[in-house]
């Protein structure tokens, strides 16, 4: 049996329920089911006081919904035709999205389809179900744990150097935290491949970085991408935890295989906005173009407000990138002189300085 903080009980199968109800329990306040088919529980559920308990997605008989509502639940019903659950209670993991060996056909894919079939009140209530239950999940998986995020850009191809070093740097970062990136690929998926290795030896990421240069990216073949990332986590099995918050706005991008816990949204505003929040240990932003440069300012902005006590580290990884190519550096050093983020604003040349900065080893 399954309990989450506070008074807050998730039932998410038939066999909890029972467990539960034959150890004695007579009240269900706090208690949320999720997706249970509760057709042949119409006895049990008017023997028990319902008052404060959550039915998310239940398939009841009329007259059972119409007794646990007149007694104080709140009943939401399953929402037809929608590929999601709308109420689940966890993250997604890479084997769940990837359930198919021909992607078209995977969960990730079938998804993004049906989110681009037109809106609905349906679907948005859908959506916005979704959104907010990978919230609870979301925020259940980080408790206890120090998140430090990696921004990157998506280009990067498995055989070029920026994805090794994002590489090396979430290996290292891994060493003393959790890493925490856009769960997309490019420099993102380098990341979260070396937080997936960081309890092997060093020398496991050539390896790996090996195996996956034969598929340097997700075009012409998302199949062939994953089946190459797959291979790599059958070789290393057992690898660790890190996170990836993907969106299905980018749904021409696949989430990457390696971050153990997905947290992928609808929405890439409530996306973007979560995943800056997460990373209380600060982040490293790797060389990348319009979307991370939008991610280094939306942190500046959530910096430039806050007090000493709780501003985060921003590493620019790549001085020469970060004052030419796209001249993010001297903008954000300005906006940081003379408040508390002035002095937990960096700009490197190296990984190894990035982790070195970030706590990592």
């Amino acid at each position: 049996m399954r309990r989450t903080h506070g008074r807050v009980v998730d039932v998410d199968s038939l066999d909890d329920l029972d467990s539960r109800l034959a150890s004695g329990a007579m009240s269900l306040s706090g208690w949320h089911l999720r997706g249970l088919d509760l057709s042949d529980h119409g006895a049990a559920l008017r023997s028990r006081d319902v008052a404060g308990a959550l039915f998310l997605g239940c398939t009841l008989h009329p007259e059972d919904d119409e007794s646990v509502r007149a007694r104080g639940a709140i009943v939401f019903p399953a929402i037809p035709d929608v590929p999601v659950d709308t109420y689940r209670a966890t993250l997604y993991t890479p084997a769940e999205l990837f359930d198919d060996d021909l992607y078209p056909r995977s969960l990730d894919a079938r998804v993004y389809a049906w989110s681009q079939r037109g809106s609905s009140r349906e679907t948005a209530l859908a959506q916005a179900l979704h959104d907010h239950s990978i919230d609870l999940a979301l925020e259940e998986w980080t408790r206890g744990r120090r998140l430090v995020g990696v921004m990157g850009g998506h280009a990067a191809a498995r055989a070029d150097s920026t994805y090794s070093a994002g590489a090396r740097l979430g290996w290292m970062l891994s060493q003393t935290c959790t890493v925490a990136t856009g769960g997309g690929p490019g420099a993102m998926e380098a990341v979260n491949l070396g937080g997936y290795l960081s309890t092997q030896p060093e020398e496991a990421l050539a390896e790996a970085l090996a195996l996956l240069s034969a598929v340097p990216g997700f075009v012409p073949s998302i199949a062939d991408w994953a089946r190459a990332a797959f291979a790599v986590r059958a070789r290393f099995p057992g690898g660790a935890d890190s996170l990836g918050i993907p969106t299905w706005h980018y749904g021409h991008e696949p989430p990457n295989p390696f971050a153990n816990a997905v947290a992928k949204y609808f929405r890439n505003a409530q996306r973007e906005a979560v995943l800056l929040e997460v990373c209380r240990g600060g982040i490293a932003f790797l060389p990348g173009s319009g979307g991370t440069i939008q991610e280094i300012f939306q942190d500046a902005c959530e910096n430039y407000y806050a007090d000493e006590s709780s501003t985060a580290p921003m590493v620019l990884v790549g001085r020469e990138y970060w004052t030419e190519r796209y001249p993010a550096w001297p903008l954000l050093r300005a906006l940081a002189k003379g408040r508390p983020m002035e002095a937990h604003v960096h700009l490197v040349d190296t990984v190894d300085e990035a982790a070195a900065l970030m706590g990592g080893t």
